[in-house]
């Protein structure tokens, strides 16, 4: 035993175990997320509920969606009647009934010897609906310009009413936008000028073409009401949903394997590609998608040459001596500031100093409406440079040290100058190195949110920072990102139960875009490093 000790075996095992453990914890952490997060846009099935609660009979119709074991004892301290329970421990149902609209909350919970049977609903349709959530009833007909029809007739009537939805996103989105930036325009330079014949002429022009794009969008609004779908609820009443607040309808408990899984994938395009309803819980996260991706992409052109010159600098041509040694201990500890400390500091100098400056000197006709001096994407991008700069830093300068001297030296003595052996040998030979700062910047700066909720991030953003409107790149405004959205989700929301779910789903998103960022810069650092191996030798 004592040589097994000494040979350093037991080490090599302990180690070997602790790597394991860390990669179970790791991959069991994100099963779970994804599992959590991945089965809440499976069609589950809907039940019909029959409930004597205290002689009071009544019908639901909803999902299972959770059901869990609870002491008898901790419901009579609860001030449940335990009278008619026999045994310790009685099974409790949490049921989401939806049709927020006709009933107090979306879930109730129940005691299983409150239920005097479970039957899966025949005919039972969830109703996705761009607001109040989603509806659980039975269809009857559908309406198509006050005529009533079959409910084989409604897929084309969905599919005419999102082409009426996209053109009406078309008109407010750029249509009605660009007149409005127009009249912006406009009232910017009758303060310059004052009041002149012929920007009054344009300034009708332009009322006159909003009013008629107004009409239009009303007209489009009004052909969306008069289509429905006639629909009995749980309480037997009659209901009409009309065809603008319906956004799909299917029959969960009518759909085999193949089917379920279809409805799956697209679900799950949707939650990817639509932007959020209902205050974050519903609809989908694109716009906190796009935000937190242009935000890492901005970051990372700031970060990645500011580290690369400073680190550049350090180990090339600072001399060797105390003063560049306490820069170096001022660059490690900058790694250790909190987070939330960067976002003071981009609060006061990039948002109030830097962007404050730029409206006095830029945009003095604007103010007091501000333009830069607000917190926006490009003060984000710049505060997360900052507070990822020692990475880069620290990693570019591990990689230059990592090159021989005898490659400076020999490039020097064939005659090329300090800078030409700098650019043509150097750099590329660290690039790896600068890839892996940049890769731990982008793993860093992707999960922030602390110091975002202070110079950028939004809770709905109405915009996105790249669009079609001149000058097509706004990096004045504000943005969602997946990080805040968790949060927002988790901590904000007024029914935690329904977005329990969406937290899940949108931080397992949230591990796709940071691992897809960070796969992307692994590849290109595998290609500058077998691009560059043959300068080694």
């Amino acid at each position: 035993m004592g040589n097994w000790f000494k040979s350093g075996a037991p080490w090599i095992w302990m180690t070997a175990g602790a790597v394991s453990l860390s990669l179970a914890a790791v991959l069991g952490l994100l099963l779970l997320i994804g599992w959590k997060g991945l089965s809440y846009f499976w069609p589950a099935p809907v039940y019909q509920f029959e409930l004597d609660i205290s002689g009071n009979k009544q019908t639901v119709i909803g999902e299972l969606y959770e059901k869990k074991s609870i002491s008898v004892k901790q419901l009579a301290e609860a001030g449940v009647d335990v009278s008619q329970i026999d045994g310790d421990r009685v099974e409790r149902y949490l049921i989401k009934t939806g049709n927020r609209e006709r009933v107090e909350l979306d879930f109730i919970t129940v005691l299983e010897t409150q239920v005097e049977s479970r039957t899966l609903a025949d005919g039972i349709a969830v109703i996705d609906r761009v607001k109040n959530g989603k509806f659980y009833g039975y269809p009857i007909s559908f309406i198509d310009d006050g005529v009533s029809k079959s409910m084989t007739d409604l897929p084309d009537g969905l599919s005419a009413a999102d082409k009426v939805r996209d053109e009406i996103r078309q008109l407010q989105q750029t249509d009605i936008a660009e007149i409005n930036r127009q009249l912006e325009l406009l009232r910017l330079e009758e303060r310059k000028q004052g009041q002149q014949p012929e920007l009054e002429l344009r300034r009708e022009k332009l009322e006159q073409d909003y009013s008629a794009l107004e009409q239009r969008l009303f007209a489009l609004r009004q052909k969306l009401e008069q289509d429905a779908v006639l629909v009995r609820d749980m309480a037997g009443v009659m209901v009409r949903l009309p065809l603008g607040q319906v956004l799909d309808l299917w029959y969960p408990n009518n759909l085999n394997f193949i089917e379920k899984l279809a409805h799956w994938g697209h679900q799950v395009g949707k939650f990817v590609s639509e932007d959020p309803r209902e205050a974050n819980t519903e609809g989908g996260v694109f716009p906190a998608i796009f935000g937190t991706v242009f935000m890492v992409l901005l970051m990372s052109v700031v970060v990645t040459p500011l580290g690369v010159m400073a680190a550049v600098y350090l180990h090339e041509y600072a001399g060797k001596n105390r003063f560049t040694n306490l820069i170096r201990v001022a660059v490690i500890n900058l790694a250790g500031v909190p987070s939330i400390v960067y976002g003071v500091f981009g609060l006061g100098f990039f948002v109030y100093m830097v962007g404050g400056s730029v409206d006095e000197i830029f945009f003095s006709d604007q103010l007091p409406a501000p333009t830069f001096g607000t917190p926006g994407i490009l003060w984000s991008a710049l505060t997360l440079a900052i507070l990822t700069l020692p990475v880069v830093i620290v990693s570019t300068e591990e990689g230059l040290a990592r090159i021989p001297n005898s490659v400076r030296h020999g490039s020097l003595a064939l005659g090329a100058t300090q800078a030409e052996t700098l650019w043509r040998i150097v750099l590329p030979m660290a690039s790896p190195a600068i890839m892996t700062g940049l890769i731990l910047a982008v793993a860093r700066a992707a999960g922030e949110v602390a110091p975002l909720m202070l110079v950028g991030v939004v809770k709905m953003a109405p915009t996105l920072p790249v669009d079609g409107q001149f000058p097509y790149l706004h990096l004045d405004r504000k943005f969602m990102h997946l990080g805040y959205h968790i949060y927002d989700v988790g901590f904000q929301s007024p029914n935690v139960e329904a977005a329990r779910p969406l937290v899940y789903a949108t931080s397992f998103l949230l591990v796709t875009v940071i691992v897809g960022l960070n796969l992307t810069a692994i590849g290109i650092r595998n290609h500058l490093r077998e691009k560059y191996r043959s300068l080694e030798y």
